[in-house]
């Protein structure tokens, strides 16, 4: 029999100290990028023990953080779940009702703030009557939220030496994330040490990430997203080299950074990732460090991968939501298929399930059910949502979609999304797979349009490349190739961007809200039944 070791993120954090004392954490900041080891991470965040007890956090307590990536913010990641408490990243891109939502909900006592964000959110501090104390970590105005104090002056005070951390069960809380409440209230997900501690061990395996200190980890998906997919803590466990980018997500500012840091991996949603791509296609940039990066958040277009593979780089597509913390899958082909459409094939599927995930089919709706270690069970102090999760534990993810025999999962479209026309469906995410393929397409979004003869037909939103001129009979031989003819839209909307979410994802409310307000463009044509 083995000893019952606890799996903790103290334990992740000891490891800074013991076995990578000499790797260090990059943030890009406006001078240029601050290093640190992870050394000098490790005392910082033993101050931030002693910190948080002269906060008068308790265990279980929520300390929320509003904040870019940074190593700040790293050193939060590791102090906060050591303390017994919980980390609560706020999504700084919410509408601020839904941050109001949050804090309340949440009932965060202390939140840490970044001193660039300090105006939004002390705009919001009035509503938060659960906040006892606000820390500004970097640059800004102590005067403008109530009480507010520096986090450098609390971490000078806090003392030297190692902070004697209590002993915290693996399976106590350790973090909590929101969903992006794309509809009703953002719902929280409560992830313990044990949850946190396996899916960042499954990150590093080779059919997953395959992280290793041997790499440099350019993390530009966000610490306030689901843990950054897990990155930050795969990284103490590893000795993985962690680049935070900080507000600069620009094209530009990202492609020297990587360039610069020597990159070996990266992982960012596609809109961002896109941004980059375009900046190196047009203005060069050297890539030739990165091994290979990590794209999720919503579907990944090929045309996206193969860019960065006309810079060496693979792009994987991962899959995965809040609620499983998050991934679940990742695209890699099978070995021996290496080139050709059979190669693409399986690139552009969600991926296969990742080790101690498994997947399921409902029946008769093909719905996506998921569970594993680290899915969660249930969400946060909230009941309405208990119908995302099955008796026998499984989460009923709301994606309708495809298992083959090898364990790779398609998505075919949200539930909500499906296009009943005349009595059958249609994929809208097939459809915008095939419109993003088209040269002349940035992005695509396809929604549910009234008909009085079909019900509903699709309507094509579509946004082009600047220059690029593109008729809606151009974009329907085009989708005429791989689409049924009645699966093909009758109309199009060319818009400048398709609206998005706080993280990235295509936000279809916001076109259908449009739509019914007459507020799109709509060209029309024939039926092509």
């Amino acid at each position: 029999m083995q000893n019952d070791f606890q799996l903790t993120v103290g334990a992740m954090r000891r490891r800074l100290r013991t076995c990578y004392p000499a790797q260090e954490v990059v943030t890009l900041e406006e001078d240029g990028p601050v290093r640190a080891s992870y050394a000098e991470v490790a005392e910082r965040v033993d101050r931030l023990g002693r910190v948080l007890e002269r906060l008068g956090v308790e265990p279980g307590e929520r300390v929320a953080t509003f904040a870019w990536n940074s190593k700040r913010h790293f050193e939060l990641y590791l102090a906060v779940p050591s303390y017994g408490a919980v980390l609560h990243t706020l999504n700084i891109r919410l509408f601020p009702e839904q941050v109001v939502y949050i804090v309340n909900h949440a009932q965060d006592g202390v939140v840490f703030v970044d001193g660039s964000l300090v105006a939004p959110l002390a705009e919001l501090a009035p509503q938060f009557p659960d906040v006892r104390q606000y820390v500004v970590m970097g640059a800004g105005d102590l005067d403008a939220l109530p009480g507010a104090v520096s986090y450098e002056q609390l971490l000078d005070e806090a003392g030297e030496g190692e902070y004697a951390w209590p002993e915290v069960d693996e399976r106590a809380a350790a973090a909590l994330c929101y969903t992006s409440g794309t509809t009703g209230n953002p719902k929280g997900v409560l992830y313990s040490h044990r949850s946190v501690s396996l899916h960042s061990t499954t990150v590093c395996t080779a059919d997953a990430v395959g992280l290793s200190s041997a790499d440099r980890v350019l993390a530009i998906v966000p610490m306030f997203h689901v843990n950054a997919w897990g990155l930050p803590f795969a990284a103490a466990l590893t000795g993985a080299e962690l680049l935070l980018p900080g507000p600069f997500l620009q094209g530009e500012s990202l492609a020297r950074f990587a360039q610069d840091e020597r990159a070996t991996l990266l992982a960012g949603v596609p809109t961002v990732l896109a941004a980059l791509l375009a900046h190196v296609d047009e203005h060069g940039g050297d890539l030739s460090s990165l091994r290979g990066g990590l794209c999720g958040g919503s579907a990944v277009p090929r045309k996206l991968m193969e860019g960065f593979e006309r810079h060496g780089v693979r792009l994987l597509q991962a899959w995965g939501m809040t609620e499983t913390s998050p991934i679940v899958t990742v695209a890699r082909p099978p070995a021996g298929v290496e080139e050709g459409e059979e190669h693409w094939a399986y690139r552009t599927t969600q991926g296969r399930m990742v080790p101690w995930t498994e997947i399921r089919l409902s029946e008769g709706a093909g719905e996506i059910e998921a569970r594993g270690p680290w899915v969660a069970a249930r969400y946060y102090e909230d009941p309405s949502g208990d119908d995302k999760f099955t008796d026998d534990g499984w989460l009923r993810t709301g994606d309708i979609g495809e298992l083959d025999d090898q364990g790779f999962v398609r998505i075919t479209d949200r539930a909500k999304d499906l296009i009943k026309s005349g009595g059958e469906w249609i994929s809208s995410v097939e459809v915008e797979t095939l419109l993003i393929d088209h040269p002349a397409v940035v992005e695509a979004a396809v929604i549910a349009m009234p008909d009085d003869k079909w019900g509903e037909r699709p309507l094509a939103c579509v946004a082009l490349a600047d220059g690029a001129g593109v008729s809606p009979a151009d974009l329907r031989e085009h989708l005429a190739s791989g689409l049924a003819r009645w699966q093909v839209p009758d109309a199009f909307a060319f818009i400048d961007e398709v609206p998005k979410t706080s993280v990235g994802k295509f936000d279809k409310k916001v076109l259908r809200r449009a739509l019914a307000d007459g507020e799109l463009d709509v060209e029309r044509s024939e039926a092509l039944r």
